[in-house]
């Protein structure tokens, strides 16, 4: 099976009143990747995004899904539109049902889903976005952030491969961004290869696995974020700026602070870049541990009896349900955003953490500690937290 699962051959496409939205792109993405078409507006983000799933049918040139040619009658374009799924950028053009269960049970519906088919797709879908419970609700009474997870509940229903966002925090508060974020994040690790458009270089900069520039229908840069937003003239040149963090980097360098090597994406990665100029990184020889729980096995009690044996300790949620289980039993947190990467920088302190996740993004917690260690050659113990009231946890040395 080929890794790529959209590509897109020198495409063109002229809006009715004359205007060139797409001039000659080609490009390629592959399954699994998070990829961010960032550009101003007017760039041609839009017009692209609603071609993967034939909305919008090229002038000349030729898109592909899973290796095939894009087939624009309805019958095809049924069958793309379930496994390519679209968020539009304002979720009150797309929420069209009186109440949030009907809204999600449109799409199964439509495929022809039984309907105890569709109640389960249902139910699976608002649980993922963190919205069980407001099946009755009708839409008018939900916040912008909740119609943004009812749009996204909606699509997942019908479990695509491919979900495609139209600036996705459009209209959110920080908070709600952050939120958003974290979700896509989760699909992705479930799965999912995730597009989004967006003008936002500090969200698309560390979140993407690769960042495509537009400005007039064309591709301006596309790499890795570090490259792709690394070459100043591309940025300007795209009405964007150089992600806050690049341009410390880079700052740096300019005064002969750093050498060249690798970029940071995080702070910290910027921290350890400092650390490394300071030769203070091994100023703490004895590290904090980070403790996982997995909100979907481990119960209440279990966690209140854990967190109470262990008061001086920080306390981060990834993920919408790990936030809800801490506002259910009470628990304050300090981390609801970067949790992983903040919760390593209290490790390098000699501080202990505690990590609230869900059991799609406990590998991930693994993962990035692990991926942490081999680039800076600190290792950080990773324990789960164990049920057994009055255990201190059992360490793990890798994913379980």
């Amino acid at each position: 099976m080929s890794s790529i699962i959209l590509e897109a051959r020198d495409i063109c496409y002229r809006y009715p009143r004359g205007m060139d939205a797409i001039r000659g792109i080609s490009f390629h993405i592959r399954r699994k990747e998070k990829i961010a078409l960032v550009g101003p507006n007017g760039a041609g983000k839009s017009t692209l995004l609603t071609m993967f799933n034939g909305m919008i049918r090229p002038d000349s040139g030729l898109m592909l899904f899973d290796n095939q040619p894009i087939r624009y009658d309805t019958a095809s374009l049924r069958v793309l539109r379930r496994r390519v799924g679209f968020v539009l950028q304002n979720p009150d053009r797309q929420i069209i049902a009186p109440t949030v269960y009907q809204d999600v049970a449109f799409g199964p519906t439509n495929l022809g889903y039984r309907e105890d088919e569709v109640r389960e797709a249902v139910t699976r879908a608002l649980r993922h976005v963190g919205l069980e419970g407001f099946d009755r609700r009708p839409p008018h009474q939900l916040s912008g952030g909740e119609k943004k997870r009812v749009a996204i509940a909606g699509v997942l229903a019908m479990d695509p491969d491919v979900l495609v966002l139209d600036e996705p925090t459009s209209g959110l508060d920080p908070s709600g961004s952050e939120d958003i974020m974290e979700l896509l994040d989760e699909l992705n690790h479930e799965g999912k290869t995730i597009i989004i458009s967006t003008h936002d270089v500090e969200l698309a900069y560390p979140w993407a696995d690769r960042a495509i520039l537009m400005l007039g229908g064309k591709i301006l840069q596309e790499d890795v974020p570090e490259i792709a937003f690394g070459n100043p003239e591309s940025v300007r040149m795209a009405h964007l700026s150089v992600p806050t963090l690049l341009e410390l980097h880079m700052e740096l360098q300019n005064r002969g602070f750093l050498h060249s090597g690798r970029k940071p994406r995080t702070v910290l990665d910027m921290m350890h870049c400092i650390e490394t100029l300071f030769e203070k990184s091994g100023a703490h020889e004895q590290h904090g541990t980070i403790t996982v729980c997995n909100v979907d096995r481990d119960t209440n009690e279990s966690l209140l009896e854990w967190i109470s044996l262990h008061q001086r300790i920080s306390i981060g949620a990834m993920g919408t349900r790990a936030k809800q289980r801490a506002e259910t039993v009470g628990i304050p947190l300090d981390f609801t955003y970067g949790v992983i990467d903040k919760c390593i920088l209290k490790a390098l302190l000699g501080e202990d953490s505690l990590i609230l996740t869900t059991e799609s993004m406990v590998r991930r917690v693994y993962q990035r500690v692990e991926a942490y260690g081999q680039e800076s050659g600190i290792r950080i113990p990773v324990h789960q937290l164990d049920p057994v009231p009055g255990a201190t946890g059992k360490k793990t040395g890798s994913p379980p």
